[in-house]
């Protein structure tokens, strides 16, 4: 019986430890569409203005990378993952203030939402913003 007991929380511990595939660092979020406020302003792949990425890191920060008409820009930061009752969220805070952050509120704070598993979406898109979709890669 003792064994039995043993075995149950031993177990029971493995699985509350364990990381889901959400927490598993580093990340790499790739964009994948871009949106504007108006009709059939859609665009995915190389028809998009620019190509960007997050690498998101184990240690909590971040980089911002984009590359437009062969001129690359980066920003950097540090983020925190949140699972709140209304959906999974990254909160990033930009070390600087960049042209690379899209925000309703801030010029150095951006808010990202997992839409799904695999798809993150930044949240300046609800205040007429673009809007930009991301896929993860790693």
């Amino acid at each position: 019986m003792k064994n039995l007991v043993f075995i149950s929380l031993f177990i029971f511990t493995l699985i509350s430890c364990s990381k889901t595939k959400d927490e598993d660092f580093p990340q790499k979020w790739q964009l994948i569409k871009t949106t504007g406020q108006i009709p059939n302003s859609e665009r995915t792949g190389a028809d998009m203005a620019f190509q960007e990425y997050y690498m998101f890191n184990s240690n909590g920060t971040f980089i911002k990378h984009r590359e437009r008409d062969g001129k690359v820009i980066e920003a950097f930061g540090t983020f925190r993952f949140e699972n709140e009752s209304n959906g999974k969220y990254y909160y990033l805070t930009y070390n600087s203030v960049s042209e690379l952050i899209g925000s309703c509120y801030s010029n150095n704070i951006e808010t990202l939402r997992l839409k799904s598993g695999d798809i993150l979406f930044n949240t300046w898109s609800s205040c007429d913003g673009t809007g930009l979709e991301y896929a993860r890669l790693e």
